[in-house]
């Protein structure tokens, strides 16, 4: 199938591309957590400055949350997940102040990387059996509400709406890179490099 309406690309040629973008910057966030321990993800640097530990509670947890607006499928994250992770502040913090996130830590950081990889195994398992042709399935249409309004996903979207391939881009992907972009700098603040060049 070609939705010529929005790239003009045979959808599973975009469907293998996201597929494997997703599982490359995953593996940049296994990469990540692999080379720190809670000292650096819970470093306070200083007011102002959010901890890693932000960062990658923030962007799992959304991963994790968002997928149920694509799938239907309930998060992952529950009271046993709380209980194990033990983050100061239960939530991904998305309509929260960064003088309230910067307290954010992860209080079992093995716990978070078990949580982590069940979020992501969970969504690439989903694309390796997804139908290309539910690209162009229109998950939220105009007119927004003003939480939606404001979104870079809204400011992508076609005159359709938010469809699944802008949600998996746009919610997923773009968002996973920017706070990646956030980590890798973080992570000099602690001592250790980048990942990526």
């Amino acid at each position: 199938m070609t939705d010529a309406t929005t790239t003009g690309l045979p959808d599973g040629l975009l469907l293998d591309s996201l597929r494997r973008r997703m599982a490359t910057m995953h593996g940049l966030y296994y990469q990540a957590v692999s080379t720190m321990g809670p000292e650096h993800v819970n470093h306070f640097e200083r007011e102002g400055v959010l901890p890693i530990a932000f960062s990658l509670f923030h962007y799992t947890n959304m991963e994790d949350t968002t997928f149920m607006v694509i799938t239907g499928e309930l998060p992952v994250w529950n009271e046993d997940w709380l209980e194990r992770v033990q983050p100061t502040i239960n939530d991904h913090g998305k309509h929260r102040t960064v003088e309230e996130m910067v307290h954010q830590r992860l209080g079992d950081f093995e716990a978070f990387k078990e949580y982590q990889r069940t979020v992501f195994d969970r969504t690439e398992a989903h694309l390796a059996t997804m139908d290309p042709a539910d690209l162009t399935r229109v998950l939220i249409a105009p007119p927004y509400p003003p939480q939606v309004a404001s979104t870079y996903s809204a400011r992508c979207a076609g005159p359709q709406g938010i469809t699944v391939l802008d949600a998996f881009e746009c919610w997923h992907y773009q968002h996973g890179l920017r706070h990646m972009g956030e980590i890798e700098l973080a992570r000099g603040l602690v001592g250790l490099g980048g990942m990526t060049s």
